[in-house]
């Protein structure tokens, strides 16, 4: 995510904030500071600081408990909405998700318990005054994880509760189905919530309602994504008109291959036709603010390329595809069928959009 500074890494996994975060405990440090002083301001930092030391281990709690099941995460962002995680592909089985999604709250209350421990009485009405700095930043921790693991089990998306409804509809209806049954709940709420939050003059709660429903349709586009991707092999999706440039080519003669296509990504080619590398129209271009006509363009060539299977689904592809301008598409005798790209993705996504029963195979 851009924007982001990383802290350091966990088992793997990088864990970064957001500039916004760091404006954002400004800003709870100022309010602060002009309600109650240095002391105020202190308290109510170190408390957010806290909350967020929660949101992490939350987001680990899914983290870890993904990768029990081959699901990876590069990186999680702390924002001032909370924390994000990078899964690099959703679980395949209801079961896995329902797991997944309910060891994000399991850490919160985890964490609760440890901390109601530790007090010797706890007042339930402590969770309706996290804001009073009179009350101490372990009380109002422990009443803020149990905030958490509630709040996050509303079964809407993005919360966890939302995927605990789909994983468990998808056992009886299946994925998709239960994604748009789930998506619909989901919405309801957040209308719902945006009433309420209409009729009390409760502008966060109009946020949240916004939020939720707007997240609720990212999570439906996400999953016709990922049914898409996993379904439709690379052989029916890639691009099979490239426009290939010598090895030995020239810059300027890389500039007449792209001015005379529309292509995002050419393949480099030996005079026996082996593959030797990609280019991107961007690696061409930023060639040309530095180097002659005369330069060869082998010095641009992406050399670390990914290559892929043509039988290999759409969704290898594009784990495949990451920063690189393409993906080589080369069969079993190592010659070049086609390349994966952005843009052939987005075509595969629009035609399957309007029309999901579309065939894509070639003849």
């Amino acid at each position: 995510m851009h924007w982001s500074v990383t802290l350091g890494r966990f088992a793997g996994t990088a864990v970064k904030i957001h500039f916004t975060f760091l404006l954002f405990l400004a800003w709870i440090g100022f309010s602060a500071y002009q309600r109650g002083g240095w002391q105020a301001a202190q308290s109510n930092v170190l408390y957010i600081v806290a909350i967020f030391a929660c949101v992490v281990l939350h987001e680990f709690g899914h983290i870890l408990t993904a990768r029990r099941y081959g699901i990876a995460s590069k990186e999680v962002t702390l924002l001032p909405i909370g924390g994000v995680a990078d899964l690099t592909k959703m679980p395949e089985k209801p079961y896995q998700e329902l797991l997944i999604a309910l060891a994000g709250p399991a850490v919160n209350l985890v964490i609760a318990a440890a901390l109601l421990l530790g007090l010797q009485a706890f007042e339930p009405m402590t969770i309706a005054h996290l804001d009073d700095p009179r009350q101490s930043i372990v009380e109002r921790l422990a009443a803020t994880n149990l905030f958490l693991a509630l709040f996050n089990l509303i079964p809407a998306f993005p919360m966890d509760g939302g995927r605990v409804l789909r994983a468990l509809l998808a056992m009886l209806v299946g994925h998709e189905n239960a994604t748009r049954v789930a998506v619909l709940i989901g919405q309801v709420f957040a209308l719902a919530l945006g009433f309420f939050g209409l009729a009390y003059d409760h502008p966060l709660l109009m946020f949240i309602a916004l939020f939720v429903f707007v997240a609720g349709a990212g999570e439906a586009r996400a999953t016709m994504v990922a049914h898409v991707t996993r379904e439709v092999r690379v052989a029916d999706a890639m691009e099979t008109q490239v426009a290939p440039i010598a090895a030995q080519a020239t810059l300027g003669e890389a500039v007449d291959v792209l001015l005379a296509t529309s292509h995002e990504a050419f393949p480099l080619v030996t005079v026996s036709g082996a593959l030797a590398g990609l280019l991107s129209r961007e690696d061409i271009l930023s060639a040309i603010r530095t180097a002659e006509p005369g330069a060869p363009i082998g010095a641009y060539v992406h050399q670390d390329y990914a290559t892929i299977d043509p039988a290999a689904s759409l969704e290898e592809a594009l784990q495949a595809l990451g920063d690189a301008p393409a993906v080589a598409v080369v069969g079993a005798d190592g010659a070049l069928h086609g390349l994966v790209t952005r843009r052939s993705l987005a075509d595969v996504l629009l035609i399957k959009s309007v029309r999901p029963d579309w065939r894509l195979a070639r003849r």
